[in-house]
C-alpha cells in the first residue's frame, strides 16, 4: 500500500509533465497545416493524460474531499434524470457494462450488494465524479487555450472527447447517487419500523 501511495502519484506527475509537453507540441505546429490525423492523436493523448492525472491520484487519496459536501448533494434529481435521458447516458452506461465494468470483480469494487457496501458505493461515486470533474475542467481550460492560439480543430475534438470521457461519467455518477439515496432511505425506513 505504501508503494502504491508513492508510485501512483508519481505516474500522475509524469502525466502532468507529458500534458505540458503536448501543449508545447500544439504551440509548435501550425493549426492550418497540421494534418487531421496528427491533431486527433494529440488530442486523444491530451485527454488521456489529463484524465489520468486525476485518476491515479484518486486511486490512493480521498480526492473527493477537495470539493465541499454541498457539491455532492443532489439539488434537482428530476432535472438530472432528464439530462441523463436527453444525452443518452444510458447508452454510455451500457457500453461501460459491455466492456470493463461488465466483469463482476470490477463491479464489486463499487458495490458488493451488502448494506455495508452502500457507504463504499457512495465513496466510490464521489471519487469517480471528482476525478472526472477535475479532468473536465482542466481539459476545457486547455482546449480554450488551444482555441486562443487558432487550433479550432483541436478545440472541437478535445471538447467532444472530453464530453464523452468526463462529462458523461459525471452525470452517471450523480445518477448513481439518486439510486443510492433511494436505497438508503428505504433501509432507514425499514430500521425505523422494526
Amino acid at each position: 500500500m505504501i508503494l502504491k501511495r508513492i508510485f501512483l502519484p508519481l505516474i500522475a506527475l509524469f502525466l502532468a509533465y507529458r500534458s505540458v509537453e503536448l501543449i508545447r507540441v500544439f504551440l509548435g505546429i501550425s493549426p492550418i497545416d497540421a494534418p487531421f490525423w496528427l491533431i486527433f492523436i494529440l488530442v486523444v493523448m491530451l485527454n488521456l493524460f489529463v484524465t489520468g492525472i486525476f485518476a491515479f491520484v484518486g486511486f490512493v487519496f480521498p480526492t473527493n474531499k477537495l470539493l465541499p459536501q454541498s457539491y455532492y448533494r443532489l439539488k434537482n434529481p428530476v432535472l438530472l434524470r432528464k439530462v441523463y435521458g436527453w444525452l443518452g447516458v444510458s447508452y454510455f452506461r451500457t457500453m461501460l457494462l459491455a466492456t470493463f465494468w461488465g466483469k463482476e470483480k470490477n463491479r464489486k469494487k463499487y458495490f458488493d450488494g451488502t448494506k455495508a457496501g452502500l457507504a463504499n458505493f457512495d465513496f466510490q461515486t464521489r471519487q469517480s465524479e471528482f476525478g472526472h470533474v477535475a479532468a473536465f475542467v482542466a481539459i476545457t481550460g486547455l482546449s480554450v487555450f488551444l482555441l486562443f492560439y487558432g487550433h479550432n480543430t483541436a478545440f472541437a475534438l478535445a471538447m467532444a472527447i472530453n464530453i464523452l470521457a468526463n462529462f458523461y461519467p459525471i452525470i452517471l455518477q450523480r445518477t448513481h447517487r439518486i439510486q443510492l439515496e433511494r436505497l438508503s432511505q428505504r433501509l432507514h425506513r425499514q430500521v425505523s419500523s422494526s
